[in-house]
């Protein structure tokens, strides 16, 4: 092979990239039986591509999840120091909402629990996330027993929501969030029945 043949790393990047998405969908479609034959043959490459690049279907999973908590967690990092603590917090969930509604990573999330690449850019996540809700809180945007634990159960909860219709439609999630918000803010706030529970 000359040097002209070898793959670049741009090359190696592309095929990466094609084999996240390609896996993602495959992973959509038959969920834990597809195989990496599948998810190669959707991404247009060599299998043997697809074990240069993630060894085990296990580290395939990882990646697609650790790819989108990064998302979010660089999300909540970009947001930190918005003038406007609350509109910030509200957008950070939006962000998250809709990242849920295009991307069912329900059973990605479950296959990869346990794994420590998993927890490291979750934890990165829970930092970043916890910077938002304690801005938030402090300049009187949310009420003061609201903790980021219970914030970060809440970021897909407006599309489990509209997920008991048969065929929402596509922004209605939107509403529920709006409604969840309302919730967290101090202007008629309850007592809450329940202390806060550890962030998962």
């Amino acid at each position: 092979m000359t040097t002209s043949d070898r793959p670049t790393r741009a090359d190696a990047a592309r095929n990466r990239a094609l084999l996240l998405a390609a896996a993602e969908d495959e992973f959509a479609e038959r969920g834990a039986s597809a195989s990496v034959a599948d998810i190669a043959r959707r991404a247009g490459v060599a299998k043997g591509t697809v074990f240069r690049h993630f060894p085990t279907k296990e580290d395939l999973v990882a990646a697609i999840v650790c790819g989108h908590i990064a998302v979010l967690a660089e999300a909540a990092r970009g947001l930190a120091d918005s003038p406007d603590a609350g509109a910030a917090l509200l957008e950070f969930l939006t962000i998250a909402a809709d990242q849920r509604q295009r991307h069912d990573l329900t059973f990605l999330q479950s296959a990869s629990a346990g794994d420590p690449r998993v927890t490291e850019v979750r934890d990165v996540l829970h930092k970043h996330l916890k910077t938002l809700v304690d801005r938030a809180r402090t300049s009187g945007a949310i009420r003061a027993d609201i903790t980021e634990a219970d914030v970060f159960l809440m970021m897909c909860a407006p599309i489990h929501i509209v997920e008991n219709l048969a065929s929402p439609p596509p922004l209605l999630w939107q509403r529920y969030l709006a409604i969840i918000f309302d919730g967290l803010r101090t202007d008629g706030a309850h007592p809450l029945p329940q202390p806060a529970p550890v962030a998962p």
